[in-house]
């Protein structure tokens, strides 16, 4: 017969479960209406021995937003097989994933929210902005980019970032069309700087000389032709 007592947790065990229990709450609603007391319901403590864990609400939210940047970071891994396309699609879904589950921490964490502007929560966005433009450059075999490929890549992850954000608000927008758009903005940011780079304009080639005629960016081609069709001679 059991006898209904509480398991007692380890230190690490209990923190985990605070820090687990913070990313739910953080995932529904800002962290700024999050309170300790919330907190400590959800986990079941009281709230004085929330604060034995953690010095206060900051702390909390920091260690819970480091280990979502973790996660969020990892969105960006991708074997490096195949067409660059669909692998910077299924890049797109994991991170729209995260994005969609976590939306008023992830909106809070990138617009404003109890520890934005700490050394600790900036250096953590800087990690995982960083993780993605590694990522980014190992996908077309870059290890050593150039002034313009770096502003390339960058301007693309922030582009992928504010876009994530303006879904949140009312998600007007497909999730599915904003995924492939982003797709197609990496080849055209790099493709209106191959026009003035030479070593841009070779990685573009050796992206889509790995590309299926039907593949992503063939879309996109097609798609900017139909708006635009070259004019026919006159006979």
């Amino acid at each position: 017969m059991t006898t209904g007592v509480r398991r007692r947790m380890g230190v690490e065990e209990r923190r985990e479960q605070l820090i687990a229990v913070a990313l739910e709450l953080f995932s529904h609603r800002s962290p700024d209406e999050v309170s300790i007391d919330e907190i400590a319901g959800a986990a079941g403590i009281s709230r004085p021995l929330v604060y034995h864990y953690f010095p206060g609400k900051r702390s909390l939210y920091e260690a819970a937003l480091r280990k979502a940047a973790v996660d969020l970071a990892a969105r960006f891994e991708e074997p490096r097989e195949g067409p660059l396309g669909p692998r910077l699609l299924r890049v797109m879904g994991r991170f729209f994933d995260f994005v969609d589950q976590h939306g008023p921490g992830f909106s809070a964490l990138m617009r404003g929210g109890p520890a934005v502007g700490s050394s600790t929560t900036n250096a953590l966005i800087d990690s995982v902005r960083q993780a993605a433009y590694e990522q980014i450059l190992a996908h077309i075999g870059i290890t050593a980019p150039s002034a313009r490929l770096e502003l390339v890549v960058r301007s693309w992850v922030s582009l992928a970032e504010s876009t994530a954000l303006l879904w949140l608000d009312g998600r007007r927008v497909p999730r599915a069309e904003l995924e492939l758009q982003l797709v197609h903005d990496f080849v055209a940011l790099t493709a209106v700087s191959a026009a003035y780079d030479e070593e841009i304009a070779a990685v573009l080639r050796a992206v889509l000389a790995t590309e299926p005629s039907d593949g992503h960016f063939a879309d996109l081609v097609g798609r900017l032709v139909a708006l635009a069709p070259l004019p026919q001679s006159h006979a």
